[in-house]
Formats: structure tokens, sequence, C-alpha cells
């Protein structure tokens, strides 16, 4: 199992009271007029469920960046199938407010994946510096890590770029990137 960092729960309290304590404050702030029932009873179930398979904390970990990048103006958006999640919404992870849809919670989350959920979150480019550092300052950089994706862009796909820029028919830009030999031939 993955060991979370504890310095996102508040004092005197346990990670599964400190979660419920944010989420409540949050649908208190999304929701002014009253949480409608049906969210409450959404947030009850995945609050139950994140209980039964001890992810509060990666819950709390996440929540914890994101009001650190919300709190200097950082630009993010919480994304993907966490956007099925009334807790994500109420900590200020997602801007997708789930009373709009009807999503399955379990397609973000469930028992029989066995594996912590996947929270993507966006950071706008210029400023992400600043909130990788921040995590490095917080949790310590032994207990970090970066990971990257990098796609290239090859030349067939250059090809079929330019096709659709000039209108090219797609049957010749298909015909003409299967001519091109591809960026590692001789």
């Amino acid at each position: 199992r993955y060991h979370y960092p504890l310095e996102a729960v508040l004092p005197g309290h346990t990670p599964a009271q400190t979660l419920r304590q944010y989420v409540e404050a949050g649908a208190q702030e999304r929701y002014p007029q009253g949480v409608p029932d049906d969210i409450r009873q959404r947030v009850e179930h995945e609050l139950a469920l994140i209980a039964e398979l001890r992810f509060e904390m990666y819950f709390l970990t996440v929540h914890d960046i994101v009001r650190f990048a919300r709190s200097r103006g950082i630009l993010c958006q919480g994304r993907g199938s966490a956007a099925n999640s009334a807790v994500c919404y109420c900590l200020g992870v997602t801007e997708v407010d789930p009373s709009r849809m009807n999503v399955l919670f379990e397609r973000f989350i469930s028992r029989e994946r066995n594996e912590p959920p996947d929270i993507d979150v966006d950071f706008e480019h210029q400023r992400r510096e600043e909130v990788i550092q921040y995590i490095y300052a917080k949790y310590g950089r032994e207990r970090a890590a970066i990971a990257a994706t990098v796609a290239h862009y090859r030349p067939r796909s250059a090809l079929r770029d330019v096709g659709h820029a000039l209108e090219i028919p797609d049957n010749l830009i298909t015909a003409l990137s299967k001519e091109h030999p591809g960026m590692y031939s001789r």
C-alpha cells in the first residue's frame, strides 16, 4: 500500500474527520442555498467507499496541492473520471457539478480495482514550477516524484496535418503518408 503524508491532516483529527470537514465546508460553498439531497447522498456514498478503501489521505493530498495552487492564483483543473465525484467537486478539485449529470462514481473508484483512483490535475505551465516547489518543500524531495509523457511529432503526422490544412482529400493524405518511409527508416 501507498503511505501518504500526514501533513494534510488537521491537528487532533483523523484523516476521515479531516476529509469530511473539508468536504462539508466545500459543499456549503458550492451550494449556498443548501446542499441538494441527491448530492448529500452521493457525498455520503463516496465518503463511505473512500473510508472503506482507506484513500482519505490520497484525497487530502490532492486537495492540499490544489488549494495551494488556487491560493496563489495558479490556474488548475481536475479532469477525467474525477469529474464523476461529488467529493472532488466539493473539495474544489474539479469544476463539474455532479448534480447536473448522472455518471457512475464507481467508474472513478471501486472495490474491484483495488488501486487508488486517478485524479488528473492540470496546472498552468508558466507557474507549474511553483506547485512543484511547494510539494518538495511540504512533503520532501525524497517523497515526491515527477512523471511525464513526451509525445513526438513524427513526419507522417506532419504530412497528415498539412494535408488537412490544405483541404486535401483524406484518401490522398493516407496514400501520401503510407509512401513516407517513417522517421527511423534510411
